[in-house]
């Protein structure tokens, strides 16, 4: 699903905030730790939007972090760049306050 260079932005706020480049550093950088801090993650789109080769979804985020216990709902949207099929580039806007929340103890 992704180009050998494909670029993928998470936004400021967010804990993994940053560019990776490149499968390796996607996975390891977002998804296994979205896996490992997080218990019943999910990204549950509601809406797609296309515009030639590029794609927007929205949706909510939700979960609980497991070193706080606490839960968290966020409203995001993704914008993906396509070639041949295949993720180019991907930016996340997201309501990174409801996420942060989630992550400070008491």
């Amino acid at each position: 699903m992704l180009t050998p260079d494909t670029r993928w932005t998470e936004a400021a706020g967010f804990p993994y905030a940053g560019t990776y480049v490149g499968a390796e550093q996607i996975i390891s950088g977002v998804f296994q730790r979205l896996t490992m801090e997080w218990e019943n993650y999910q990204a549950q789109v509601h809406t797609y939007l296309a515009d030639g080769q590029r794609v927007a979804a929205f949706g909510v985020y939700s979960g609980i972090y497991r070193a706080t216990g606490k839960p968290m709902t966020a409203s995001f949207a993704h914008l993906y760049s396509l070639e041949n099929g295949k993720i180019m580039r991907m930016e996340q806007f997201v309501d990174s306050h409801a996420v942060r929340q989630a992550l400070q103890s008491d």
